[in-house]
């Protein structure tokens, strides 16, 4: 039966992706060093073009390509980035620093001849503003002062440009994700819900408040 709900060719963009073992947060800084001939080609057009790419968390195969391995394999849901900085240090060799900007969910995808995949992809709707409620407060002053210690390191670019938006459920939920120490499976589960409350509930049932609630504690994820 046809999709109702398949999307019109109008919504669909195409988009370089890059497939990586890592789950990438809006919001988040991402630095890159590229050697690999398809991915020197697409930061050669993405800088004429004035374009981003995608970044895909891998299922299967490696970052780095080699031949006789495993096919790439990829989780359809991801980040478009935006180019915030290239350095070329030397022949062969690019440095990039970019940053996550919002998901998209992939609805098809071909590889080039040079190993390079592109897909069709449709942008996920922005996660409204919601402010974090009583309950999760505790969440705020724990995820501040690490985000200031590393903040405080040296960096070319900033890890989280200021403001930051520590009041906010998408914003706060993405940081805590994005620097708690849980398997990737779950990063990915998290990164994919659609309500920044529910994610950031999750967040605090691993992170537990001390009863001053001053400091918190994280607690063994489940399953993990």
């Amino acid at each position: 039966m046809p999709d109702n709900d398949a999307p019109s060719p109008a919504s669909l963009t195409e988009l370089p992706l890059f497939p990586l073992g890592t789950v990438l947060f809006p919001g988040a800084l991402l630095p890159l060093q590229l050697f690999e001939l398809r991915y020197l080609q697409m930061i050669g057009e993405c800088e004429r073009l004035g374009t981003g790419f995608g970044v895909v968390t891998l299922t299967q195969g490696r970052e780095v390509h080699r031949p006789g391995a495993v096919a790439e394999q990829f989780e359809p849901i991801g980040t478009r980035v935006q180019i915030e900085r290239i350095e070329r240090p030397q022949a062969g060799v690019v440095l990039v620093w970019c940053r996550g900007v919002e998901r998209f969910e992939i609805h098809s995808t071909q590889q080039r001849s040079d190993g390079l995949w592109r897909g069709q992809v449709q942008d996920l709707p922005t996660e409204p503003h919601m402010p974090v409620p009583d309950h999760l407060q505790y969440l705020i002053p724990q995820i501040q002062a690490a985000l200031a210690t590393l903040s405080a390191q040296d960096s070319v670019l900033p890890h989280w440009p200021q403001p930051w938006a520590l009041d906010d459920c998408a914003w706060l939920s993405h940081r805590w994700c994005e620097l708690l120490p849980l398997p990737l499976a779950m990063k990915y589960r998290l990164f994919t819900l659609r309500e920044p409350l529910m994610r950031l509930e999750l967040v605090g049932d691993m992170v537990e408040s001390t009863p001053s609630g001053g400091s918190a504690d994280q607690k063994p994820p489940a399953n993990s």
